[in-house]
């Protein structure tokens, strides 16, 4: 990943700071792309899109994260795949969170209920964690976007 610098490695995501700085803007389709039939409208592709603005809201808060691991491919997370996670943004349930649990970076939906906190995999093959008092635990980060190489 051009301009990034890798800040931390660890067994199921590696993180990368933001280059915002950068401006790329690139050709978009604004009428949409067809999933059907060509379009004529194809040829006149002169609308532009920078990522950074679309992807960044908050640049000195928002880091990329390589996902190792199979656990949230249920909902379309899979190995390799680049996250952007943003670290102002709070916890909500149901959201895809990036959390630091004894020792350990994973990346699991948040459920929070009135006395605990749930971290669910999208895999069968993984057990849910309860997070309790004896872990030692955070929040990291909430994914806002996930990147896909195909």
């Amino acid at each position: 990943m051009k301009n990034t610098l890798q800040i931390h490695k660890s067994k199921l995501i590696d993180f990368y700071s933001v280059n915002s700085d950068s401006e790329l803007e690139l050709p978009i389709a604004e009428q949409g792309i067809s999933a059907g039939f060509p379009s004529p409208a194809a040829d006149f592709l002169d609308a532009s899109i920078d990522l950074n603005k679309v992807l960044i809201k908050n640049p000195h808060s928002t880091f990329y994260g390589k996902v190792k691991g199979d656990s949230m491919n249920g909902l379309g997370i899979d190995d390799g795949d680049l996250l952007v996670i943003d670290k102002s943004l709070e916890a909500q349930n149901g959201k895809i969170a990036v959390c630091y649990i004894d020792g350990e970076f994973l990346m699991k939906k948040i459920q929070i209920e009135k006395n605990r906190v749930l971290l669910i995999p999208a895999n069968n093959k993984y057990e849910i964690i309860e997070v309790t008092k004896e872990n030692d635990f955070i929040i990291w980060g909430i994914v806002v976007h996930v990147i896909k190489s195909f």
